[in-house]
């Protein structure tokens, strides 16, 4: 009689053992696709102006232009036209403005990217100037002096953008005399800039974390699937063999419990990452 009621509750169990077995296993495939559902925000905008460059046919035999002028003159006009706050002198920028200037005159060319493909953002950046936004005028020409640069470029649209541009908070600017296809001349160029510190950061290593335990979760995803078909494989008939199933299966669940709690955590730092990128761009977006 005992042995009869031993076989009940092990038939029992393996009964419970094979629906549990089919119930997680559904659970933890349906779980898995979720994930991409809720995809990385891979990008951070990069907001980035530069018209058309400038070309004078001005000649004043007496031309000459200054950094501090062309500042000077460029705030004028912001705070004529609106009352906008003036713009800070920042060094990095400066010092982009000016390795704009020299490789052009060194390159003789006069666009914002050079012949190697360098722009202005990779400028600013190489120069230390991390940006929210940025933009870069450039002027060539002898005008007379700093107030009749910045009203060339204040008369054309894409230069009074930038000049007036309310999300810029920083500017640089390089002046300078040189020969360009043969004949001596002025260059100028404007930086313009707001600091990326200015909004909230984004964490650089979130993004490698959700990288790291999503090959983790992939790597599991694999073991299990593996662990199944060995599991629909077996079909016990012994006793021996009844309780071998029953500690696979319980290995088995136990790792999909595991399975599906780094899925969540994997979820919850996918969430976390996206929450910052997007409240990064919707500060440079309300600027």
């Amino acid at each position: 009689m005992k042995k009869v009621f031993v076989s009940v509750i092990v038939i029992i169990l393996i009964v419970l053992g094979w629906h549990y077995r089919f119930s997680i296993y559904k659970y933890f495939t349906a779980k898995f696709p979720s994930l991409a559902q809720n995809p990385l925000v891979e990008s951070i905008k990069e907001d980035i102006s530069a018209p058309p460059p400038l070309i004078s046919n001005i000649f004043s035999p007496s031309a000459h232009l200054t950094v501090e002028g062309t500042i000077e003159q460029t705030n004028l006009n912001r705070q004529q036209n609106g009352g906008l706050p003036a713009l800070r002198e920042n060094t990095k920028l400066d010092q982009a403005a000016q390795a704009k200037l020299a490789d052009m005159f060194k390159q003789q060319y006069f666009e914002h990217v050079n012949p190697q493909g360098v722009g202005p953002g990779d400028l600013a950046k190489k120069a230390g100037y991390n940006y929210l936004a940025e933009g870069e005028n450039l002027a060539l020409g002898n005008f007379d002096d700093d107030e009749v640069l910045v009203t060339a470029w204040m008369n054309s649209p894409g230069h009074r953008a930038n000049i007036l541009n309310t999300h810029y908070t920083e500017i640089g600017v390089a002046v300078g005399q040189g020969m360009y296809e043969g004949k001596k001349t002025w260059l100028a160029v404007q930086e313009f800039g707001r600091p990326a510190s200015d909004c909230p950061s984004v964490d650089p290593n979130l993004k490698a974390e959700i990288n790291s335990q999503e090959a983790d979760i992939n790597s599991m995803d694999g073991e299990l699937k593996t662990e199944k078909a060995q599991l629909d494989a077996m079909h016990p008939q012994t006793q021996q063999e009844y309780d071998d199933y029953k500690n696979k299966l319980d290995e088995y669940n136990n790792e999909v419990h595991l399975y599906n709690n780094k899925i969540d955590q994997v979820k919850q730092l996918v969430s976390q990452y996206n929450n910052q990128i997007n409240s990064y761009n919707s500060c440079l977006g309300s600027s």
